[in-house]
């Protein structure tokens, strides 16, 4: 189901990894699908309230750190220059959808990187 939100249906997911040679795209493009998938299972879910929401990023946080060691295997990692994109992009997401009072570390909360 692609994503119906206007503000994140061409959102340059995690540019600034792209950008970044430290960071192989097709990795990127594996973290880009887990930010694609929260936001449609947020649309599909329609969370009511920060604790649904977290259920649903904490999953998509968890994913994350199973790519942890993928990216080691290629010579890169999750550091503090994707940390700040996926958590940049992490709050977009959750704005979007209407979560302006969230903390973003709570969104984050069970982040391995």
């Amino acid at each position: 189901m692609p994503i119906t939100n206007p503000q994140l249906q061409n959102h340059p997911f995690l540019q600034d990894m792209y950008r970044d040679a430290y960071f192989p795209d097709f990795l990127v493009d594996k973290c880009k699908q887990i930010l694609i998938d929260l936001c449609e299972a947020i649309e599909a879910k329609k969370p009511s309230d920060d604790a649904s929401l977290l259920k649903l990023t904490h999953a998509a946080t968890n994913r994350f750190n199973d790519l942890a060691e993928e990216f080691e295997e290629n010579d890169s990692e999750l550091e503090t220059g994707a940390r700040e994109a996926i958590g940049a992009d992490f709050e977009t997401i959750v704005r979007a959808y209407g979560f302006v009072d969230v903390d973003i570390e709570d969104v984050i909360a069970t982040r391995d990187w």
